[in-house]
């Protein structure tokens, strides 16, 4: 799943493609090095990032869907929203897209209807709190059993409201301190028991710079050793920055998997 963020304060710089031509190249080059899902988002979920107006979120994923759907019809569309609203707009106008939600139906409860009505899969994610204060909620007795509880919980909900292709993540870097991501990381296999496809994304976040003593632009290495990682705990899919190295790492895993021991 390679990531377009039309958006000016995404956090990492590379990441950001706030204009028609921006997306283009961006896409191309996804599609080119062997992207399976384009996720785009209009609303940074960075830690103390600024409000997006609906109306503007939806201005902002618009641009790069009908870039995508004009150039690249045949390639799978995930919106990476919590809105309700902005969901359905997108989906109403360009056709059927994942819906990518990071609050689970938590921050807009009628999102999952939106998902249901449509026939879409959905893209359930743990976070506790906001973006903005997400960080400031990071007490937990048990890690891995909560994540896993919750994420059960949210899958029950999506199944009652009628969404029959549900996808969960366990949501690195959203209300986790470093040392959680890790514990977390190797408890994974316990969300893929729940018996959905899991989705991770670890690509050039803290839990790697912060390590490594580097930056977001200095973590790609940090992130393809932690996609095997993810991979090997169960991963369905990858959400990364970075596909052609992502692609690789999926590649060289799948060949182990087949001819190593596991």
């Amino acid at each position: 799943m390679a990531i377009i963020n039309v958006t000016p304060d995404s956090f990492f710089a590379g990441s950001r493609t706030p204009e028609v031509r921006a997306v283009r190249e961006r896409v191309h080059k996804a599609v080119a090095e062997g992207a399976s899902i384009i996720d785009v988002g209009g609303y940074s979920s960075r830690s103390g990032a600024a409000d997006v107006p609906p109306a503007e979120e939806l201005r902002r994923v618009s641009l790069a869907v009908e870039v995508i759907r004009n150039e690249h019809p045949e390639m799978a569309v995930s919106v990476d929203t919590f809105r309700a609203s902005v969901a359905e707009g997108v989906i109403s106008r360009f056709g059927p897209c994942i819906v990518n939600d990071i609050s689970a139906g938590e921050l807009d409860a009628d999102i999952m209807g939106v998902a249901a009505r449509y026939g879409v899969p959905y893209i359930a994610m743990h976070m506790r709190g906001t973006p903005a204060d997400m960080q400031g909620r990071t007490v937990y007795g048990d890690i891995t059993r909560e994540v896993v509880e919750y994420l059960a919980g949210r899958l029950e909900a999506a199944r009652r409201a009628g969404i029959r292709d549900v996808v969960l993540d366990p949501g690195f870097g959203f209300a986790k301190t470093t040392a959680q991501n890790y514990e977390l990381l190797a408890g994974m296999g316990g969300i893929a028991e729940l018996g959905c496809p899991v989705l991770a994304g670890v690509s050039r976040k803290s839990m790697i710079y912060k390590v490594l003593g580097v930056t977001p632009d200095d973590s790609l290495n940090g992130t393809t050793a932690l996609n095997w990682e993810c991979l090997r705990q169960g991963a369905d899919i990858l959400r990364v920055h970075d596909v052609a190295p992502a692609a690789e790492a999926v590649r060289l895993f799948n060949f182990y998997r087949e001819h190593g021991r596991i």
